[in-house]
């Protein structure tokens, strides 16, 4: 972040749908005070078409407008946003290359305040996703019976990739209302339900609002957050860490929003994508050597609503340079690999925590190693399930797993 002026220069004026004139006065001073204004071609209409001042539009990427935006640092600049800055728009954006104490910010009511006043729905309530420029798959994270969506569109065409995506995980019978340019003078609303939509004729600029309701006859696909999915909701070769131990090592893991996973040696990425589950902030890198298990990765973050998730080719150590420093990193595979360990100890902050699962002796005597040099805690973890035996039932174990869970102090 570029250091901060003793005075603020950048101001971000929300504009909803009634145009300038729904702007507060202080945002309309604001706008008449700048030296640059910045918007999409939408917003620069809106000024009066004698009005001779610098004007920047946005480009793609988004990276290129934001350089111009800092080269005339100092100036009065002004930029024309919808709705609230802060909701899923650039003020989001911008507060990643400057300090706050620089910017002023004038919001409009937000797509997901005018959507709730329209729908009788509690904004504490309400899930909310934007797929502006992301995938769709990030819905699937969001799906459970009765959940209350909304969901800012990239486009026209957002809508029926939406109802699509709910009929395949089971909520065809869900409702949906596309919400069409709130607040202004073209607002429309148009209700529907997920297996039977097939309205294109929409507004670029639309919301969806989403009553998730599964189909009668037939049972859902949707996930808990809570860690410890169920097995066969990966697809995987072997290499997956069983769900009872995925709770407990995901438990010892404590992922907090915004911090960063290392799973090293991912094999189907379960913990990196439960880990990225627990909270949409949350990062994971997936290191992995293996072809067909870098495919099964893939295949798993897309159905279970991280499409986000980094999945790194190749083998541990050498593929963990340059990757950002982690707050947490977990082995789940090659623990006994030459310096891994001592590797993914340095590069741990100060503070951020190593998890490390072992299945051969080898694989505990590494961990042992580890435990006497840096301490922390050793667990052996021992898990059965009761499995056919003839015609009745036995106790079948799994592997046991020695667990080491270090803290670097």
């Amino acid at each position: 972040m570029v250091g901060s002026l003793n005075e603020k220069w950048l101001t971000i004026v929300g504009i909803g749908e009634d145009g300038l004139e729904g702007v507060c006065p202080v945002g309309r001073s604001l706008i008449d005070q700048a030296e640059v204004l910045v918007g999409g071609k939408r917003h620069l209409a809106m000024l009066p078409s004698h009005d001779s001042r610098e004007q920047i539009l946005w480009s793609s990427p988004i990276e290129n407008s934001v350089s111009e935006i800092l080269k005339r640092r100092g100036q009065a600049v002004c930029i024309l946003a919808s709705g609230d800055p802060l909701f899923y728009g650039i003020g989001v954006t911008l507060t990643r290359y400057l300090s706050f104490t620089e910017m002023t910010i004038i919001p409009a009511p937000s797509t997901l305040s005018l959507a709730c006043s329209r729908l009788g729905w509690s904004l504490t309530e309400v899930e909310s996703l934007s797929l502006c420029g992301r995938d769709p798959a990030l819905l699937h994270r969001f799906l459970y019976p009765n959940a209350h969506l909304l969901v800012l569109s990239a486009d026209h065409n957002t809508p029926l990739i939406v109802a699509k995506l709910l009929c395949e995980k089971g909520f065809g019978a869900s409702k949906m209302t596309v919400l069409e340019h709130l607040g202004g003078k073209s607002e429309r609303l148009i209700e529907g339900v997920a297996n039977t939509w097939q309205i294109t004729d929409l507004a670029d600029l639309n919301a969806i609002a989403i009553t998730c309701l599964p189909d009668a006859d037939s049972t859902p696909i949707f996930s808990p957050r809570l860690p410890g999915l169920p097995d066969w909701a990966y697809h995987h070769d072997g290499q997956l860490t069983k769900k009872e131990i995925r709770a407990v090592t995901l438990s010892n893991l404590a992922p907090l929003p915004g911090q960063i996973l290392w799973d090293v040696g991912a094999g189907c990425g379960s913990i990196a994508i439960e880990w990225m589950r627990s909270d949409p902030r949350c990062l994971s890198f997936a290191i992995e050597k293996h072809p067909q298990r870098l495919k099964y990765i893939a295949d798993n973050a897309i159905a279970l609503g991280t499409p986000n998730l980094k999945i790194i080719e190749g083998e541990a150590p050498s593929a963990l340079i340059n990757l950002p420093q982690p707050d947490t990193i977990f082995i789940g595979g090659g623990v006994t690999a030459d310096k891994l360990l001592e590797t993914c100890w340095d590069a741990l902050k100060n503070g951020g925590k190593l998890v490390a699962n072992a299945v051969t002796l080898e694989g505990e005597q590494k961990l042992f190693e580890g435990q006497k040099q840096w301490g922390g805690d050793l667990t052996r973890i021992g898990i059965q399930r009761a499995e056919a035996i003839g015609k009745f039932l036995g106790w079948k174990a799994l592997s046991p797993i020695t667990q080491w869970v270090g803290i670097k102090r």
